[in-house]
């Protein structure tokens, strides 16, 4: 079946103290968003992408691609939220397929869970990666808080995964607050979002210390 994955790198990643978004920022030589790419890349030959970028910053997006002549890659800007970037990227999903939906700055994805969220589409029309807590997790009550079972908390990563018509279909709606993803946005419409298990090193680049764990991990891997 033919795929698309739509990479969502459309923030300007303050919580970095940094004038360059994260996506932008150098992981070993190379913009965070590069290695992002490259693991798509490598995990599927007959794969199209769609890079969803800040306004100001395309220029930046078109040179990076470049480095990957074998894909067909296409360039949009992002929205207001999230939902209204993965709104943008789907213009271009043209045909029915599978569709992943990956966060840019989950640099440290593998072609292993990208396969797995594939295959796991193909069986049940969708897959979310996730790992389970391993804190203790307490949750705000009316009278204070109260600790939960961690066993049954999801941290919920990405590549979101779907077929086509299930992910056109939920972004049809209109948007709310409670759509923090794309599993709670196809969630809304009545489908029944498929877990399947991440990685620990799946980690999304936030603050500095995370461009420090990347590079370590990056290392080990390479060694």
């Amino acid at each position: 079946m033919y795929k698309y994955v739509i990479i969502v790198a459309g923030g300007s990643g303050l919580r970095m103290g940094n004038d360059i978004p994260k996506q932008f920022l150098l992981l070993q030589g190379r913009p965070v968003l590069w290695h992002s790419i490259k693991a798509f890349t490598e995990a599927y030959s007959d794969l199209e992408m769609i890079l969803v970028l800040p306004p100001n910053h395309l220029e930046a997006g078109e040179n990076l691609v470049k480095d990957f002549p074998t894909h067909k890659i296409n360039i949009t800007t992002g929205g207001e939220t999230r939902f209204h970037s993965v709104k943008n990227g789907l213009k271009f999903v043209k045909e029915p397929s599978v569709v992943f939906v990956h966060d840019g700055v989950r640099c440290l994805v593998t072609t292993k869970l990208i396969r797995q969220c594939y295959e796991a589409t193909i069986e049940k029309g969708n897959a979310v990666p996730a790992i389970t807590a391993t804190d203790t997790i307490r949750i705000a009550t009316g009278s204070g808080n109260e600790q939960i079972d961690r066993n049954k908390v999801f941290i919920i990563q990405t590549p979101q995964t779907f077929l086509s018509e299930m992910l056109i279909k939920g972004f049809k709606q209109d948007y709310t607050s409670l759509f923090t993803d794309e599993g709670s946005v196809v969630e809304n419409t009545g489908i029944k979002i498929n877990i399947i298990s991440g990685e620990e090193t799946n980690i999304k680049i936030t603050r500095p210390m995370d461009l420090v764990i990347a590079e370590k991990i990056l290392q080990e891997r390479e060694t």
